[in-house]
């Protein structure tokens, strides 16, 4: 499977908005979906479960770390899965740090406001080839002080690690959905 670095996509919301922001990338992969299995909100889902074990205890120590700043966290994220069962991912709805901003068949805006930065996150499915779909994902930062630009430096490089490795594991949730 392989996941390159690509810019946000043409049609994306985060794209259409006149905002200029800080930080943004995109990673795009591409998986097979002739029935069309697989829809924004089941992608949108597993979002929240496809990362490994070692992004799981990032994210404990960012929010113990940042948690003496006074910043937002994501809380208590025990039982993930029954929390799962109830997000619908439509606008208003929020699981640990991510609340959901938009929805539509090909599109899901996450992120949070916070003092130090805003941050949004697309989950983009777009077809392209005859049963061949790509999923972009793309991250956009927005420093409101310089605690945002002191915070976003030692996560920028984790951040390029983790995004395309929750690529590679929605992709493979979908393709192992598929044999089922």
């Amino acid at each position: 499977m392989n996941i390159i670095k690509t810019k946000i996509p043409i049609t994306s919301i985060l794209n259409t908005s006149s905002k200029n922001f800080d930080y943004e990338d995109s990673f795009m992969g591409t998986y097979n979906d002739n029935q069309n299995l697989n829809g924004i909100t089941d992608i949108g889902k597993a979002f929240f479960t496809s990362g490994p074990k070692w992004v799981e205890v990032l994210f404990s120590l960012r929010n113990k770390t940042v948690s003496i700043f006074g910043l937002k966290t994501t809380g208590k994220s025990e039982n993930i899965e029954k929390q799962l069962e109830s997000f619908k991912c439509n606008p208003g709805d929020q699981l640990g740090l991510f609340k959901v901003f938009f929805k539509n068949e090909n599109e899901i805006i996450l992120g949070e406001d916070d003092k130090h930065l805003n941050f949004r996150v697309s989950i983009f499915v777009n077809d392209s080839e005859k049963g061949t779909k790509t999923l972009t994902i793309s991250t956009t930062v927005s420093f409101n002080n310089w605690f945002g630009k002191l915070y976003f430096f030692p996560v920028r490089p984790f951040h390029k690690l983790i995004v395309p490795t929750i690529l590679k594991g929605i992709i493979k949730k979908i393709e192992q959905d598929k044999k089922r």
